[in-house]
């Protein structure tokens, strides 16, 4: 994130704001100065031994009220100034020092990642996404063009690396050879099918799930190479979330044709199909099947699906629920009241 987008940071900018502070103080006491009948040379030279508190001795006699004003003036801004300069430069020269500390960090555990998530785009949907797949316990890596964008995810805990992901180098720099799976989430249609025909290319094994926003672009990205495609105007980032970590208990629940007819006859009837990630952060032991329907209220545990592929159909009451655990559940509550669902069973970080 270097380079001129670099400057535009904060404390660049809180630098560069101090140091014309600075310099409009000395150039109203130049004028000052001149407006008392001084030579500018002998003007510039009294107000810079002021405002670096220097005090070599005055050029000319301050005899007057004007004169002892505008000296007093500049010595406070001047001063002041000068303060706030330093320590925007430190802070500057600090953050500079982090990034490249930090950078480095992240460069090194990409380097390290194998059979990873790529995520392409950190608008919304990756966002949502990207905190579906952390909460899961995934190793994932996130390409973002725009700077804001990009140090957010960084802010938020994800690896992330800042570029465009229609380059092919790009897609090297994550190791994409190495990724188990490529989402591209991007608002942009044809970037999107880009991005699909250079993976597709760099690592033909790799499971790719691609977003479209018009219908009519299904078809190109399934001819790029995608695996699935995903409408967020049908079905959002928690959908692709459980297309990666769950493939087939998606597949079966949720297929295009099936899933559709199940989808209206679950809503005719008042009901809704969820499946919920658990979150890794979940002590032990804490949790059972039946605890699950209880604290969901008027709800049906249907399956559990193990992060190891194991799947435990219609568990026993004390079966204990495990983080990371795929969970199928009927029930009359939408996707917004089963959030809370783990809130209360949640120890620090595992």
């Amino acid at each position: 994130m270097g380079g001129i987008e670099g400057l535009v940071s904060r404390p660049f900018r809180n630098l560069a704001l101090s140091i014309a502070f600075v310099l409009l103080v000395g150039a109203c006491a130049i004028i000052a100065y001149g407006a008392a009948g001084w030579r500018f040379g002998d003007a510039l030279y009294m107000v810079t031994l002021t405002i670096f508190t220097v005090g070599y001795g005055e050029v000319r006699a301050i005899d007057t009220d004007y004169l002892r004003l505008v000296t007093m003036a500049t010595m406070v801004f001047g001063c002041t100034g000068v303060i706030i300069v330093t320590g925007s430069l430190v802070q500057a020269l600090t953050q500079t020092q982090l990034e490249q500390f930090f950078g480095k960090r992240v460069e090194k555990t990409i380097e390290r990642l194998e059979g990873h998530v790529i995520i392409c785009g950190f608008g919304r949907i990756g966002m949502m996404l990207a905190s579906e797949l952390a909460a899961a316990g995934s190793k994932l890596v996130i390409i973002e063009r725009d700077e804001a964008r990009a140090q957010h995810a960084l802010e938020l805990g994800h690896l992330c690396r800042q570029g465009d992901a229609t380059d092919e180098g790009m897609l090297k720099a994550v190791h994409i050879e190495r990724a188990k799976v490529m989402a591209t989430v991007l608002a942009d249609d044809a970037a999107n099918v880009f991005i699909t025909l250079s993976a597709r290319s760099l690592s033909p094994k790799l499971h790719i799930i691609a977003r479209g926003e018009r219908p009519s672009t299904e078809g190109k990205l399934l001819q790029a190479g995608a695996n699935r495609v995903v409408l967020p105007t049908h079905i959002g980032a928690e959908r692709i979330a459980e297309l990666i970590l769950f493939p087939e208990m998606a597949q079966i629940f949720r297929g295009e044709q099936a899933g559709a007819t199940l989808d209206k006859a679950l809503d005719r009837l008042g009901l809704d199909l969820e499946i919920l990630v658990v979150p890794r952060d979940l002590e032990r032991g804490v949790l059972t099947a039946g605890e699950i329907e209880r604290r969901a209220g008027a709800a049906f545990l249907l399956q559990i699906n193990r992060p190891d592929g194991t799947v435990i159909a219609k568990p026993a009451a004390d079966h204990p629920i495990e983080a990371g655990d795929g969970l199928v559940l009927l029930s009359k509550l939408g996707r917004g009241a089963l959030d809370g669902l783990f809130g209360d069973a949640m120890s620090g970080p595992a």
